[in-house]
Order: structure tokens, then C-alpha cells, then sequence
């Protein structure tokens, strides 16, 4: 096993290099009382290696705009760990036991802001 290397894939991007785990913020807002689920993943960013991005389902009949989210946030969690994209959204893509398939939320967010995804380990 001398000189051999490995490479990771999978939920390895479920870890944002930001300073801040994004299970805290995920946390956090789903204390919100119109949110029914949330996920955070990092998007590649050239000054700060990667930004937040929240993709947020609301419960039913619940509306809030994105501007009441940050405000929340505000004072309460530390600016870094504040999103920088939010997108509302009506579900998550999902694995068949039903876990978030956070990966598939970082391409696409990727693909809207058309970045590159940055190469890991």
C-alpha cells in the first residue's frame, strides 16, 4: 500500500471550507417558523474559497422573502455563516430513502451562477 493514493467522492462537498459546519445553519433556520426544510452547501467563491448558498422549502401556505431570512440571520449568526444565495424551492432532490442529495443542489447552484466546481483532494 506504499505510494498509493485515494480519491474522495461523494459527500465530501456536504462539508463547507468556510470556517462554520453547515448542520449550525441548517439548524438555525429551521427554527423559522415558515420553514419546513432547508440545506446549505458551499459554492465555489475565488476570495473566500467557498460562499453559502440555502436552498429553503417553506411549509405550506407560509411566505417570507429572502430579505426577512438574512435579517433573521443578522446578530444571530456570524456573518460568514450567513448565506449569500438563497433560493426558495418546492423540493429537494432526494435519494430514494429520502435524503437530500446535497451534491445535485451544489451543481445546480454552480450551473445558475456559472461557476466551475473547484477539484477536491
Amino acid at each position: 500500500m506504499e505510494n498509493e493514493y485515494c480519491h474522495i467522492t461523494g459527500r465530501v462537498n456536504d462539508t463547507i471550507c468556510q470556517g462554520g459546519g453547515n448542520w449550525e445553519i441548517e439548524k438555525f433556520l429551521n427554527s423559522h417558523l415558515a420553514i419546513e426544510d432547508i440545506a446549505v452547501v458551499g459554492v465555489p467563491d475565488p476570495k473566500f474559497v467557498e460562499e453559502l448558498a440555502a436552498w429553503i422549502k417553506l411549509k405550506e401556505r407560509a411566505a417570507v422573502a429572502e430579505k426577512e431570512i438574512l435579517q433573521c440571520c443578522k446578530g444571530k449568526l456570524a456573518r460568514y455563516k450567513i448565506s449569500s444565495y438563497i433560493r426558495f424551492v418546492a423540493e429537494f432532490p432526494q435519494t430514494v430513502t429520502g435524503k437530500i442529495q446535497k451534491f445535485k443542489i451544489r451543481e445546480a447552484i454552480i450551473v445558475e451562477l456559472n461557476q466551475e466546481q473547484a477539484e477536491t483532494a
